[in-house]
C-alpha cells in the first residue's frame, strides 16, 4: 500500500513539474516584480523570465573616445526617454569594435547616474530571441517604470522570418510599442540585411524593387540612425592614452604610442576594441590589475 502511495506522489510531482514548465510566460505582475529587483536585465525567452543583472559590464562614458557626436546624440536621446518624453528608437551601425554596444549600457548608466526619480531599466535581449519580442512587450506593457530594451549584434540573414516580428513590435503592430518602451540595436549592417541577400530579392522576385523595400524598411523604424567609422590614428592612440591614464599604467608616453602602434600593426586594424585588447596586455606586463 505504501509502495502505491509512493507510485502516486511521484507520479504528482512529475505532473506538477510538467505543467510548471508549460505555463508559459511569466504574467505581467511577475515582470513588475521582477523589475523591482536590479537596473539591468536579461530576457530569457524560453523560461519567459527576466534574469536580474547586478553587474554589468561596461565602460565608463568619458572613455570612449572618437564617438562623441553618436555619445551626445545617443545620450540625449535616453535622457529625454528616461524623463518621460517622446523619443526615438536607435540603431548603431558600422565598423566593428568602435564601442556601439559599450556606449549603450555607458549611456544607460549615464542616465541613472545622474537621475534624481526612478531609475532606467535595461533589458537585453538575445538576437536569437528576437521573435519573442512581443511577447516582452506584452509583458512590459503597463509597467511605470521607462525601460530600454537592447540587441547586441542584430542582424537577419536568408530564410529569416523574425525581422517581420520586430517590424511589427517596433511600428505597425495592432498593440504597437508601449510608450515605456524604446529599442535601441547595434549592427554591423546599416540595413540589418546582408548585399547578398538583397541582391537575391532582386534576382528572384516578381517585382524586385517592393522584395527589397520590404528588407530595408526595418531598419526605417528606427528614428535614430548613428554610424560608427573605422577610426585615424589619432582617435586610436586617444584611446590607448585615455585607457593608460585611467588605470594607472606607468608608461613613457613615446613608448606608449610606439607600442599601441605595433600592436595595431599586428593586428591589421585600429579600434575601440583593439585598444582595450592592447589595455590589457600592457597592464598585464606591468603588473597591474584594471577594476
Amino acid at each position: 500500500m505504501s509502495t502505491d502511495i509512493s507510485r502516486l506522489e511521484a507520479l504528482l510531482e512529475r505532473i506538477a513539474d510538467a505543467l510548471e514548465r508549460g505555463a508559459g510566460p511569466q504574467s505581467p505582475g511577475t515582470a513588475r516584480q521582477s523589475l523591482a529587483q536590479a537596473d539591468a536585465f536579461v530576457w530569457e525567452a524560453e523560461h519567459g523570465e527576466l534574469m536580474p543583472v547586478r553587474h554589468v559590464a561596461r565602460m565608463p562614458l568619458d572613455l570612449l573616445e572618437g564617438v562623441a557626436l553618436q555619445r551626445d546624440t545617443l545620450l540625449e536621446n535616453t535622457r529625454r526617454f528616461a524623463d518621460g518624453l517622446p523619443a526615438n528608437n536607435a540603431l548603431l551601425w558600422g565598423a566593428r569594435g568602435m564601442g556601439k554596444s559599450s556606449l549603450v549600457k555607458a549611456v544607460h548608466a549615464e542616465v541613472n547616474r545622474t537621475r534624481q526619480g526612478a531609475k532606467l531599466a535595461l533589458i537585453e535581449i538575445p538576437r536569437e530571441d528576437i521573435a519573442s519580442l512581443p511577447v516582452l512587450l506584452r509583458q512590459l506593457r503597463g509597467e511605470t517604470r521607462q525601460i530600454l530594451l537592447y540587441c547586441d549584434d542584430l542582424s537577419f540573414d536568408r530564410d529569416d522570418t523574425s525581422y517581420k516580428s520586430l517590424k511589427a513590435a517596433l511600428e505597425g503592430g495592432v498593440e504597437g510599442r508601449p510608450s515605456n518602451v524604446l529599442f535601441y540595436a547595434t549592427s554591423n549592417r546599416r540595413h540589418l540585411m546582408p548585399r547578398e541577400m538583397m541582391e537575391n530579392e532582386r534576382s528572384t522576385a516578381i517585382n524586385p524593387s517592393e522584395a527589397v523595400e520590404e528588407k530595408v524598411s526595418l531598419s526605417d523604424r528606427f528614428g535614430l540612425w548613428l554610424g560608427f567609422h573605422n577610426c585615424t590614428q589619432d582617435d586610436y592612440l586617444a584611446m590607448i592614452r585615455g585607457y593608460a591614464r585611467h588605470y594607472g599604467l606607468k608608461i613613457d608616453a613615446a613608448e606608449l604610442d610606439a607600442r599601441a602602434l605595433t600592436w595595431s600593426t599586428t593586428r591589421g586594424s585600429r579600434s575601440g576594441r583593439v585598444a582595450w585588447q592592447f589595455i590589457q596586455d600592457l597592464a598585464g606586463s606591468l603588473g597591474v590589475r584594471l577594476a
